[in-house]
């Protein structure tokens, strides 16, 4: 009887472990790769945005270097990535034409300054400053 117990107390502890993880290989599918990827903002210092066309868009190249768009401006940056996800974005140069909604804008270039890791979930990147969350954005495809 205690041996059967114990081998049905086994067998369920096996198929929890076995599904248990299930979800997060259907997940990391999902996951959308940092690189290569147009990443678009929908959510800066904890409010909803929804920007037009191409703005407010990144798009993280394998050498090192990022693409993107502000409001109006043209921006261009490097970064580092570390395996646990620890993500450093530097060196941020933009045009400086005067846009209509300047001030999000500035905030959105400050935020990537202030960046110190990341996360995804599925098609969402979800940008941390020190524990924080500061940012998301979705990957799209939006054409540069």
């Amino acid at each position: 009887m205690k041996r059967t117990i114990l081998f049905s107390l086994f067998l369920l502890l096996t198929a929890l472990f076995a599904t248990s993880c299930c979800d997060c290989r259907k997940r990391s599918k999902l996951e959308k790769p940092l690189v290569g990827t147009t990443w678009q903002l929908v959510q800066l210092m904890a409010r909803d945005i929804t920007p037009e066309g191409d703005s407010y868009t990144l798009t993280f190249k394998s050498n090192g270097t990022i693409s993107g768009k502000g409001d109006c401006n043209i921006l261009t940056a490097t970064y580092k990535t570390t395996s646990k996800r620890d993500l450093v974005i530097e060196n941020l140069g933009t045009t400086r034409r005067l846009c209509p909604n300047h001030e999000m804008e500035s905030t959105f270039f400050d935020m990537l300054e202030n960046v110190t890791h990341y996360e995804m979930d599925a098609d969402i990147m979800i940008l941390l400053s020190n524990g924080t969350l500061v940012g998301m954005m979705k990957a799209t495809a939006v054409e540069q």
